[in-house]
């Protein structure tokens, strides 16, 4: 049997996902990388309640459920597990391949990874022109928004209407309206990526249960969130990407107002709190989803040499040979990877693939803390300094200071802010095969 190739593009609401389940489950195996982890944890309870336990996979950075009988492997696309050749894949918002920060591991699902059977590409219409250029031989549908959104300008905090999503970019500000929405309006879910699986899938839960009417939120909810909205306010339009404050795109505020309306029920966008307008032509882009097309993406090349330290890294560094895709610059991890090898105490003791690949898969440890360069490097160097070695793990009594010294609930939001995101680091590593030499106990205790 011939394998397709499939892009289903078009705007939010208009099934894309719900399609791609319903393709992964009438095949007998299926992988889906999805952006976010709340979006993979809500599409793993859809397969789990149409396929059962047994049959479903949740994998991500911070949440490991692997049943031996998994047929279908529902995952963040950094955590995708590459070697695995099910019937079907799909890859769901492709137009984040043009992300500086993680656009290259999109771009790479997006070149290599195919079911044997079927391959879907779901995302932006913005994405059709360099599919084409591309040459991937992908067959395109478009695919029109089931209902209407409106824009519906500013609106006060209090005195929006329920069912209401206010998007924010700061902890500080999250939690600032959030309080003021529990004072003013009776309460307010909170959904950030720095809190806890178990937490954020507990506030998503009081939202749609109608528990609370209001969900304060980071653009995360941009990623494919699907929550009963009907009306979107920004309070703010300006992020921290990581390495500069910088304004949202018009695409960008597309994709998060888009969240507004489910299924055939209309939706509405606007601003809030001290948000400056939408200017004529952004909002009456975003109403008809026109955005600009995009015209290159991030690569980086994964045909990776382990053989040393100097190998990977040159490998890294190999040019991609096709205008359309832009070499990353500035990526964290190649950045930790060259500190390792040119560190005294951890360089020289690397011999060998296994090691070279294990100081690889601490550098792509995330920058959870977002504390920058020089303050990830600190703490990835530390950690490799005890797990250098393959067959070396990190001690228990050590995981258990550690957990203490975060388990604090004392301090202003920002100290909070900053232990949450440190337990999100030891969430991860918890959910590492080989860091530690009793994952499934410190999974639990991370959670």
């Amino acid at each position: 049997m011939q394998s397709s190739l499939k892009a289903i593009l078009g705007p939010t609401n208009t099934g894309k996902t719900h399609y791609a389940i319903e393709r992964m489950i009438a095949h007998g195996t299926g992988m889906i990388g999805l952006p976010l982890r709340l979006l993979a944890r809500e599409v793993y309870d859809r397969v789990v309640e149409r396929k059962g336990y047994a049959s479903a996979a949740l994998i991500t950075g911070e949440e490991r459920i692997v049943p031996p009988t998994a047929r279908y492997f529902i995952c963040t696309v950094e955590a995708m597990p590459v070697e695995l050749r099910p019937d079907f894949v799909a890859i769901d918002e492709i137009q984040l391949a043009e992300d500086e920060d993680r656009g290259h591991v999109f771009t790479d699902r997006i070149l290599n990874l195919r079911g044997n059977h079927e391959t879907l590409l779901l995302g932006s219409d913005t994405m059709r022109g360099i599919l084409r250029d591309l040459k991937l031989g992908a067959e395109t549908e478009p695919r029109e928004r089931f209902s209407e959104l409106r824009y519906a300008g500013h609106t006060k905090i209090t005195k929006l209407p329920k069912r209401t999503a206010v998007v924010a970019f700061s902890a500080d500000e999250v939690y600032a309206i959030a309080e003021l929405l529990r004072r003013q309006k009776g309460g307010a879910a909170v959904v950030m990526g720095a809190l806890s699986p178990r937490t954020r899938n507990a506030q998503v839960a009081m939202y749609q249960s109608g528990e609370v009417d209001y969900i304060v939120a980071t653009d995360a909810i941009g990623m494919g969130l699907n929550l009963d909205v009907d009306r979107v306010v920004f309070a703010s339009r300006s992020k921290f990407d990581g390495r500069r404050h910088r304004l949202l795109t018009t695409a960008e505020c597309g994709q998060i107002a888009g969240r507004a309306g489910r299924f055939r029920q209309d939706g509405e966008f606007g601003e809030t709190a001290d948000c400056p307008p939408f200017e004529e032509e952004q909002w009456r882009a975003i109403e008809a989803h026109r955005f600009d097309p995009v015209d290159h993406i991030q690569w980086r090349s994964s045909d990776l040499d382990f053989s040393s330290l100097k190998t990977l890294i040159r490998s890294l560094e190999k040019p991609s040979g096709h205008p359309a895709l832009i070499h990353t610059p500035h990526a964290l991890d190649e950045w930790v990877l060259r500190r390792m090898s040119e560190d005294g105490h951890i360089g020289p003791d690397v011999t060998g693939v296994r090691h070279v690949r294990r100081l690889w898969d601490l550098a792509r440890l995330p920058d959870f803390r977002k504390t920058g360069h020089e303050g990830h490097g600190r703490l990835v160097l530390g950690l490799a300094e005890t797990l250098k070695d393959p067959d070396a793990r990190l001690s228990d009594e050590g995981m258990r200071r550690r957990l203490e010294d975060l388990s604090s609930t004392q301090g202003d939001i920002a100290r909070l802010q900053q232990r949450l995101a440190a337990i999100r680091t030891w969430t991860y590593a918890a959910n590492r095969p080989d860091w530690l030499a009793d994952p499934p106990y410190w999974q639990e205790k991370t959670r």
